[in-house]
């Protein structure tokens, strides 16, 4: 079986792995991942806005249809 490298990701999740999270913690860190990966969503959204020159009306036009 070919064995892969594990990412930088993996390896820091398997390291937060090894500590013990009260619930609050990890209601906390989950919260911090999903901030992360929205605004992330959000950049990407927003440079292909920018890239395609669309405007409100492009927007208001789509949730018309």
């Amino acid at each position: 079986m070919l064995q892969t490298p594990l990412t930088n990701l993996q390896m820091e999740i398997l390291e937060l792995y090894s500590t013990n999270l009260d619930e609050d913690e990890l209601n906390q860190l989950k919260t911090m991942l999903a901030k992360f990966y929205a605004a992330k969503a959000v950049r990407e959204a927003d440079r292909i806005w920018d890239e395609r020159n669309l405007s409100d009306r492009d927007m208001e036009r789509w949730l018309n249809e």
